[in-house]
């Protein structure tokens, strides 16, 4: 099966519908309310809530009864080693994406709706109901923020004349191969004045808004490891349809599948050959490979 570019956006607008008048409105009542009732994941800073896993039955009701030929893959629902992407239409879901921001009243959580065929993201929808911010794609229809269409302005990128996106993670020990130390290398070398000396980086805590960031030309880029599909299955289509590309955060990694579980997002508004120099030059300073 291949989704035509009309089904595609039969979809999408799907995903609008169901965030606006059922998703976004549970979310948004619910951010910072009880600082108290949540568990442990794998460690205090990864937080999961209750309404994490009603969001997704909410989400994954809905979309079965529409589409029931379609697979379904939540993070909540999830079972590592057996749950696998499928060239089959899938959708792939984050019910609340900063999910440590929702805890804390921080206005920067969402819901992530992606969709992906032959293994590629193909819509996606992206919803914070805090700053009232609807990002939303599919293949070959545009992106849009709110029901205009996202075009960024043509301008130079540049790495020293970046901001970029970079974030802490929960894995933060030796135990994860060493990942967060090269983390904390990048970001030096990358902050450093006899490095790669960037305007700055921002740190949002939502991997889907992030990448929105990118694709509306907000952020320069957005490097991280860590990630799971679901967090960045919907936002890559947005940023991809603004002309924005996704790589491997490891250097070298032109092609990733959407399980890379490491990730570098550039944005648009300049030739594919500065995106390719800019990635380049990035890479550079990455201190040592990521592995998950």
């Amino acid at each position: 099966m291949v989704l035509s570019k009309q089904e595609l956006k039969e979809v999408e607008n799907t995903f609008i519908g169901l965030l606006k008048n059922e998703i976004g409105p549970l979310l948004k009542s619910h951010a910072g309310t009880n600082l108290q009732s949540y568990d442990d994941k794998s460690n205090g800073v990864d937080l999961v809530t209750a309404l994490d896993k009603k969001i997704e039955s909410i989400i994954k009701s809905e979309l079965a009864s529409k589409y029931p030929k379609f697979k379904f893959i939540g993070e909540e629902t999830y079972v590592e080693g057996v749950t696998k992407i499928t060239n089959d239409p899938t959708f792939i879901v984050d019910p609340i994406d900063g999910t440590t921001n929702f805890i804390h009243g921080y206005p920067y959580s969402c819901t992530s709706l992606g969709l992906a065929e032959m293994g590629e993201p193909v819509v996606g929808a992206v919803f914070n109901p805090h700053l009232n911010q609807l990002f939303h794609a599919s293949k070959g229809n545009g992106a849009f923020l709110n029901g205009q269409e996202i075009k960024l302005t043509e301008r130079p990128l540049i790495l020293q004349k970046s901001l970029v996106a970079l974030e802490g993670g929960s894995e933060r020990t030796e135990s994860s191969q060493g990942n967060f130390d090269k983390k904390m290398g990048t970001y030096k070398n990358l902050l450093s004045e006899s490095g790669a000396f960037v305007h700055g980086f921002r740190s949002v805590g939502s991997a889907a808004m992030n990448i929105c960031y990118v694709a509306n030309g907000m952020l320069d880029a957005y490097w991280e490891g860590g990630c799971w599909a679901w967090d960045v299955c919907a936002a890559w289509c947005i940023l991809r349809e603004t002309g924005g590309i996704m790589i491997g955060g490891n250097p070298g990694e032109w092609n990733i599948p959407l399980d890379r579980r490491c990730y570098f997002a550039i944005r648009s508004g300049c030739e594919p050959k500065d995106q390719k120099q800019f990635a380049e030059a990035f890479w550079s300073h990455v201190a040592g490979k990521l592995e998950y």
